[in-house]
């Protein structure tokens, strides 16, 4: 995981979008629906407390313990150490029962820290497990910040997030703005707001603007709830693909008009991104069938 040493710059926006787009569908794909719906509840901020009174290596094991559990794997066990290193933290990606984490020495004096630290290195193990992983080091990355975020303990590297005049911080590949977009997305597959759990203003507000990126992924055509720019454009492209009898690539909008008889538009779901397919013929419903979202359609 990237350095979790205050005063670097951060980037902010949405430079990754494509990735960790592509990071929730390979989620559904590999895990299956009922699998990730198993993950409703989150990790909760209790199980990730930590006391400057409390033990320091009794508490890095108890906080990997939670993580263990939230993640279902009992017959792992994680032996936690610290060290001077550039990143946050590695894990040692073995074939287990034992995985070695080292993180960085920095995290003995800030320990409200340490549950987002292992957030992402235990979720390296988790999809290590699973077979899970993308080509090169940035996009696996990616995933894992994802998949964290995704499945209920990613929150705490939100949080992790803080920027002021002074000093700031920020831990994993992604920017605050696209853990929060990936948090609302669990959001609103789950029913669950993470937003009281943080305690870092700037977590709330990159949270906020992440919100507003995944509600305009329900917004866009030919979804009912499309804005009237988008079902204008969206519209004038139909009409040229009826007339001309050609195929309409995905553009920006994303959605792609394929055959004739009938003629069909392909979208990404809003939810999990995997493509639809149905027929253009006026207002209908369709559901994913990898997510299981019903989406109301003008096509």
């Amino acid at each position: 995981m990237r350095s979790p040493e205050p005063d670097v710059k951060i980037a902010h926006g949405f430079p990754h979008l494509d990735t960790v787009r592509a990071s929730i569908t390979a989620l559904y794909k590999r895990l299956s629906y009922d699998t990730v719906h198993s993950f409703a509840a989150s990790v909760l901020p209790v199980d990730v407390a930590f006391s400057d009174d409390e033990d320091l290596y009794l508490g890095v094991q108890r906080v990997a313990r939670a993580m263990v559990l939230h993640l279902r794997l009992p017959d792992a066990r994680m032996i936690v150490s610290f060290r001077e290193m550039r990143h946050a933290g590695s894990v040692e990606l073995a074939a287990g029962p034992e995985y070695f984490i080292e993180l960085n020495a920095r995290f003995r004096t800030h320990r409200r820290d340490i549950g987002a630290a292992l957030a992402h290195e235990v979720m390296h193990v988790y999809l290590h497990r699973l077979d899970l992983s993308f080509p090169g080091t940035r996009d696996n990355e990616i995933l894992t910040d994802t998949a964290a975020a995704y499945l209920g303990s990613g929150w705490l590297l939100l949080d992790a997030y803080r920027e002021s005049a002074v000093s700031t911080q920020k831990l994993g590949y992604l920017t605050p703005e696209e853990f929060g977009y990936v948090l609302a997305k669990r959001a609103q597959a789950f029913g669950e707001d993470p937003s009281p759990w943080f305690t870092s203003p700037q977590a709330y507000d990159a949270y906020v603007k992440g919100r507003a990126e995944a509600r305009r992924d329900e917004q866009r055509p030919p979804l009912a709830a499309a804005g009237r720019l988008g079902r204008h454009r969206y519209v004038r492209d139909r009409r040229a693909v009826q007339s001309a009898k050609r195929v309409l690539p995905p553009g920006p909008a994303d959605y792609a008009f394929e055959g004739h008889d009938p003629l069909r538009v392909s979208f990404p779901c809003p939810t999990c991104r995997q493509r639809i397919r149905v027929p253009v013929r006026g207002r209908l419903r369709a559901r994913c069938g990898l997510c299981r979202t019903v989406l109301d359609c003008d096509t």
